[in-house]
């Protein structure tokens, strides 16, 4: 007959058991998204090109872990080279506000961008518009499980892809401090740079948040959409994934005819 201290050490058991498990789990969904997305990874380290990875829980009790090992990782890729060709020259006025205006197969998109904070990135993306590198291209990821985002920017379409350059990190702190498990809030409405998963390393891909998401803090936030145009991501996050994943491309293309950057 098993004693009640027995029993409650064998539930603890395999409590444990099932915890390594689903966490073993999360980590080989991390490696695989890596290789998938990461397949190019040595161009991407010299382009800038950004790798974004989803979180995905696997219940409530073990969302936390399953965000600490899906979180944007390195793991399958080489520390990031720095290109020989340096980021635009700086040309914005660096006090003032600039909007992004995207019209889509889905709607037109706007979000400010505040350059007293985020000046290289500001100015990055305003050199870029301005030379037309975003008309054509499509938003080619959606996360719907964990984290909320619509990825965009990549020229290449799947991932890999940006310009011949990399931008710095800028205003980190400004999503508060991280929890205890590194995260922290990046609200619906955010637009946040991807990057490979090291510093330094942002090109052209940025996310649209259209739903609050726990990430590390390691995402350049730079700028914060209008009402309506996250409405218009809800309604592509809403209709989800094609092929009824949780992360891949939307099943409502977005394609972007014509991107422009304007000082406010």
């Amino acid at each position: 007959m098993v004693s009640s201290d027995q029993r409650r050490r064998q539930l603890a058991r395999e409590k444990y058991e099932r915890q390594q498990q689903r966490r073993e789990e999360a980590r080989r969904r991390t490696r695989r998204l890596t290789v998938i997305i990461t397949s190019a990874v040595a161009v991407v380290a010299i382009v800038g090109g950004a790798t974004y990875f989803a979180t995905s829980g696997d219940g409530d009790k073990d969302k936390t872990d399953a965000a600490a090992s899906q979180s944007p990782s390195a793991e399958a890729s080489p520390t990031p080279t720095k290109s020989e060709k340096p980021e635009p020259a700086m040309k914005i006025d660096k006090k003032a506000e600039y909007t992004m205006s995207l019209s889509t197969s889905q709607g037109d998109i706007a979000f400010t961008m505040d350059a007293s904070k985020t000046p290289h990135t500001t100015n990055s993306f305003k050199s870029l518009a301005d030379e037309k590198f975003f008309d054509g291209t499509k938003c080619h990821r959606l996360t719907t499980d964990g984290i909320y985002v619509l990825q965009c920017g990549d020229p290449k379409g799947d991932g890999t892809g940006g310009p011949d350059y990399t931008i710095p990190d800028e205003n980190l702190a400004s999503l508060g401090k991280a929890d205890s498990n590194g995260m922290v809030t990046y609200p619906a409405g955010t637009v946040a740079m991807a990057n490979t998963g090291q510093e330094h390393t942002g090109g052209s891909q940025f996310f649209l948040v259209y739903k609050d998401s726990k990430l590390p803090p390691g995402y350049t936030p730079f700028g914060t959409m209008d009402e309506k145009s996250l409405k218009t991501v809800e309604a592509i996050g809403k209709a989800g994934v094609d092929g009824g994943a949780a992360d891949g491309a939307p099943k409502k293309a977005v394609k972007i005819s014509k991107l422009t950057v304007d000082k406010v």
